[in-house]
């Protein structure tokens, strides 16, 4: 039997993605006969070249919570600039009521140095090279959305410099490892 291309195209999209499961949750709802089991799950969607979302899902079954997490993930997806497709472009703090996460740009060779939850968002973004550490809440909704809330203020120089209406190597300076100019006094 032959396939349609939107046979084809789902297919396609299915591998595109990379999905983290970061945790599950069950809750149980006490009813006249018993309990009541519903499940609760977040999901990490990122396609590895800089654009990551992330979404909860709750059913009575753990697959249908994981797909609706899933969905949520793809449509709350955001695009975060990327220095050199590996790591970000500067160090970035971010918060969501008690949790805090603190992430920093790393040189080639460092890895993913994350805990939990926040090492599958930096993994399904395609970064390589970061540093981040989490301080206060452990619980991984908060964790996650202030690692967002930090890599949504991530900038790029390139829309610093179209925002200042500077050239790019205005805002960037000068990169470590180059000498710097000497200044002259008169006397």
């Amino acid at each position: 039997m032959a396939r349609s291309p939107r046979d084809n195209r789902g297919q396609r999209e299915e591998s595109e993605f990379i999905e983290k499961l970061v945790g599950i949750n069950r809750v149980a709802k006490v009813v006249k006969g018993g309990r009541r089991f519903g499940f609760a799950a977040i999901m990490i969607v990122g396609d590895g070249k800089g654009r990551v979302g992330y979404g909860a899902g709750k059913a009575r079954e753990v697959p249908e919570a994981i797909r609706k997490a899933t969905e949520n993930a793809r449509k709350s997806m955001v695009r975060i600039p990327l220095r050199e497709g590996r790591t970000l472009h500067h160090d970035v703090k971010g918060r969501y009521g008690a949790g805090r996460v603190f992430m920093r740009n790393a040189p080639p060779g460092t890895g993913v140095i994350a805990g939990g939850p926040i090492r599958a968002v930096f993994e399904a973004l395609g970064v390589q090279d970061v540093v981040a550490k989490s301080i206060g809440s452990s619980n991984p909704h908060n964790m996650i959305k202030a690692a967002f809330d930090g890599l949504n203020n991530c900038m790029s120089p390139r829309s610093v410099a179209t925002k200042r209406g500077k050239k790019v190597n205005d805002i960037i300076g000068r990169r470590e490892g180059d000498a710097p100019a000497k200044e002259t006094v008169d006397g």
